[in-house]
């Protein structure tokens, strides 16, 4: 089935994905980096550089850090971190449903039985 995958450039050289976007869904979900880097099949480093990446390219961080403590500490995601995801997975399905059957037929294309020689312009 074809489908459609967003990126967004911010400005030069930085931009938002799908990669982006489920490393911080994952964050938010196991509240570690570690957690969702091995989820996502990513080491550690390359989804703390990434985060570091985001934190840096908005005017406030995407993810904060918990100190540890009685229960350990974490990650999570902030206010404007919720809000990115939220805003870049609207963006993400309103951009599916405009497109929808530009893809269909796209998709019809591929199913599509191959010319023969005597069918060919």
């Amino acid at each position: 089935m074809a489908s459609l995958s967003v990126r967004i450039d911010l400005r030069p050289g930085s931009r938002i994905g799908p990669g982006k976007i489920e490393l911080l869904e994952k964050i938010a979900a196991f509240g570690s980096i570690s957690a969702a880097g091995r989820a996502m099949n990513m080491s550690y480093r390359r989804a703390w550089e990434l985060v570091e990446e985001m934190n840096k390219l908005f005017p406030t961080p995407l993810v904060s850090a918990r100190t540890g403590g009685k229960h350990g500490g974490g990650t999570a995601l902030t206010p404007l971190g919720l809000a990115v995801v939220t805003r870049y997975r609207a963006i993400e399905q309103a951009a599916t449903e405009a497109a929808s059957q530009h893809l269909s037929a796209l998709q019809a294309e591929l199913s599509a039985p191959a010319p023969t020689p005597d069918t060919q312009p």
